[in-house]
């Protein structure tokens, strides 16, 4: 009995330490018995968040270059509707505080300005330059390289969740950083010679470029949302969800609408939506599509964090990648040479592996959780009566 007490304290030492973020958390068999009613809930949340980041990240990325390639040249247009899509959600948002006023006043969460100084404006600024430079990606790269390149974001968000979240590294997620930085490097030796109609070499390797660097913000601002859930909102609920998405949003949204002015982009809109290929309508309705997809995305992006961690949600992220080139081929009619096609086959391994991980820490918890409730049944068995007891 006193090596599996022994155990259990060593188990709950290496327990996050999110315990410490509820009001009341109950103790003993109570919480033993709550965290296993609550697994199945559990996968629904986390399969149902992976659904919104896969679905909303194919379908606004292949919007998102459809924009550019039928006459759209605006990059800072075209960052707006990755972010711009927010007041979609304003709705839901209202909705979910007016079923449940508790969640609208939580008495433990930081005052406004100050998770909006800490939290909402630095992640705003980071969700503001990785739109840019994802933009810029697409105006210059097929889709399907952007969406390749775009897998080396798990490695640069693995990289800042180390520093940040102190994120611990095995053998398989190792391997799963490898396989997807060589998936990376295999485009650049491969996409030279694929350029779009009109795209110098400059602006090809600006492309590039700019592609790398969205994708190295943007595992920084996943690693950023995490570290604010736990350490300055410390509350992991829906509404903290809809809280980051939105308000981080505003900030990004009011930054790129302040570059569209500044860039001078926004005189020729007028003139762009007129000698756009499809017409004004599909105009307006792709960018607006774009928008809500990237939104969808969002909500499935910040709910895998709550759920899991940001390097989980950049992972099913990048699983999801493989879709978009496959549509291009049939969409924009890009190229799905051996080069590519490994490119892609390194990326889903790199994701195997990482869900492999996963897995050992899944059946582990399951482990450490039964042998918890078996010292907690033990510690509620009433003790034995010595005969000589009854002798009175």
């Amino acid at each position: 009995m006193a090596e599996a007490q022994l155990q259990l304290a060593e188990i709950t030492e290496l327990e996050p330490n999110s315990k410490e973020n509820s009001v009341d958390q109950p103790s003993g068999i109570d919480r033993i018995r709550n965290a296993t009613s609550r697994g199945y809930k559990w996968w629904i949340r986390t399969v149902l968040y992976s659904v919104f980041l896969i679905c909303g990240q194919s379908m606004a990325t292949i919007l998102g270059r459809l924009y550019f390639e039928k006459g759209g040249t605006s990059k800072w247009l075209a960052a707006l509707a990755q972010i711009g899509g927010f007041p979609v959600l304003v709705p839901l948002y209202c909705f979910l505080v007016w079923r449940n006023p508790v969640i609208g006043s939580e008495s433990d969460s930081p005052p406004f300005l100050k998770a909006f100084a800490k939290v909402y404006l630095p992640l705003g600024l980071l969700v503001a330059s990785s739109g840019f430079l994802f933009s810029v990606g697409l105006q210059y790269l097929p889709v399907s390289v952007v969406t390749l390149i775009t897998a080396s974001q798990l490695a640069f968000n693995a990289f800042f969740s180390y520093f940040l979240n102190s994120q611990k590294f095995t053998a398989a997620i190792i391997n799963s950083l490898v396989l997807l930085t060589i998936s990376s490097v295999l485009l650049v030796v491969n996409n030279h010679t694929e350029k779009p109609a009109g795209v110098s070499k400059a602006e090809y390797a600006a492309g590039f470029i700019c592609t790398v660097g969205g994708a190295a913000v943007y595992g920084l601002l996943l690693a950023s949302q995490q570290l604010a859930l736990r350490k300055v909102l410390k509350k992991q609920t829906l509404k903290v969800v809809f809280d980051i998405i939105i308000y981080e949003s505003l900030v990004a949204s009011i930054v790129i609408v302040v570059g569209l002015f500044a860039s001078g982009e926004s005189k020729g809109l007028k003139k762009e939506m007129d000698e756009y290929a499809l017409g004004k309508v599909s105009y307006v309705m792709t960018l607006l599509w774009t928008a809500i997809g990237w939104q969808v995305f969002a909500i499935g992006t910040v709910g895998l964090i709550l759920e899991v961690s940001s390097l989980y949600s950049i992972s099913v992220s990048t699983v999801g990648l493989p879709i978009v080139p496959v549509l291009a081929v049939f969409i924009f009619h890009d190229k799905m040479d051996g080069i590519k096609g490994m490119s892609m086959v390194l990326a889903i391994w790199g994701f195997i592996s990482y869900i492999y991980q996963h897995y050992l820490d899944h059946r582990k918890s399951k482990i450490e959780n039964r042998i918890a409730g078996e010292i907690a049944d033990e510690d509620c068995l009433p003790a034995e009566v010595h005969p000589a007891d009854n002798i009175a």
